[in-house]
């Protein structure tokens, strides 16, 4: 795969500074190094909040989580980060959700769900249910799910879920997420040595995630496994090209159409996992950060503008 061309040189430089603060052979590291250098990565390309966004961090049923708001909000959007259930929280997509409420107004509530080894699944989803649970009786019905990578994984097991139990979730806006697809064909061999996350990547924070062998014909822990994609909330999902577990975009979304749903993929040319931190340095991110807060904010109110 040239990279050297699919890629262009404002997000070359910010592979390479990824790269100096979290290197390739992080997962090689102790549970305990991978989460000091993920977060010191992540504080260096974190930026100030917007003025207008207030915080406040609260207990929902036991799960921490922090509420952004901006004005008056009517909607909630509930934020699940990622970092392969093993590292990422609170700090780490701050700004990411800070932005997302100063851009569409909706209150956000980024969920900090345990994580992995300590707390093998199905501990993260059941943390993104009470959390779901705790939105709609403090703020009422009008819910959208967002989350990149493994929180793209958590937002669409718990749409899954949801199904019959709850009539909240207005949405849901999958950024590069991982769905259980098969990693032996299209894109997780295509890009097995892609930069930012490769195929053995993957492999690894499947191992660490699971007490044992992964579980087979689990939607909750990946809703590509699931045999029925009837009756899901309309379903944007937005994947980098340059990423091995881009197809699987592609495929959940083929099975909610396939189901009579509504599903869109967008798949971003020239980008790579991980590329939400790059809205500020690189062009190509930080349009595909705005289509993505267009796409939350429309199905805030209900609105399909896509054609499939």
């Amino acid at each position: 795969m040239d990279y050297e061309k699919l890629i262009d040189e404002e997000t070359w430089d910010f592979i390479q500074k990824t790269g100096e603060l979290y290197p390739d052979d992080a997962v090689d590291m102790s549970i305990e190094e991978q989460r000091r250098i993920y977060d010191s990565m992540a504080r260096e390309f974190r930026v100030p909040r917007p003025d207008v966004v207030s915080v406040e961090e609260v207990s929902a049923n036991g799960v921490p989580v922090r509420v952004y708001t901006a004005g008056d909000p009517t909607r909630t959007v509930m934020f699940c980060h990622g970092g392969g259930f093993v590292v990422g929280g609170l700090d780490s997509h701050d700004d990411v959700c800070a932005e997302i409420c100063a851009q569409t107004g909706y209150r956000v509530v980024a969920v900090d769900y345990r994580l992995a080894p300590e707390h093998k699944h199905p501990a993260a989803f059941e943390d993104a249910w009470v959390v779901l649970g705790w939105i709609e009786a403090a703020y009422g019905k009008g819910i959208v799910l967002v989350g990149d990578s493994a929180g793209a994984n958590l937002c669409a097991a718990v749409a899954h879920h949801a199904r019959g139990r709850c009539e909240a979730v207005l949405g849901q806006v999958l950024i590069y997420g991982a769905f259980g697809g098969d990693v032996n064909q299209g894109s997780y061999i295509e890009h097995a040595q892609a930069p930012m996350l490769t195929r053995e990547d993957v492999l690894y924070y499947h191992r660490i995630r699971a007490d044992g062998e992964p579980p087979q014909d689990d939607p909750l822990y990946a809703p590509l496994s699931d045999s029925d994609f009837s009756n899901l909330p309309p379903t944007v999902l937005v994947s980098a090209d340059c990423d091995p577990v881009r197809d699987d975009s592609r495929d959940y979304r083929d099975c909610i159409l396939a189901a009579g749903g509504k599903a869109h993929w967008i798949n971003e040319p020239g980008l790579i996992h991980g590329y939400l931190r790059a809205r500020h340095s690189v062009t190509r991110a930080r349009d595909s950060f705005e289509r993505i807060s267009v796409a939350v904010e429309a199905l805030g109110q209900g609105l399909w503008t896509f054609d499939g």
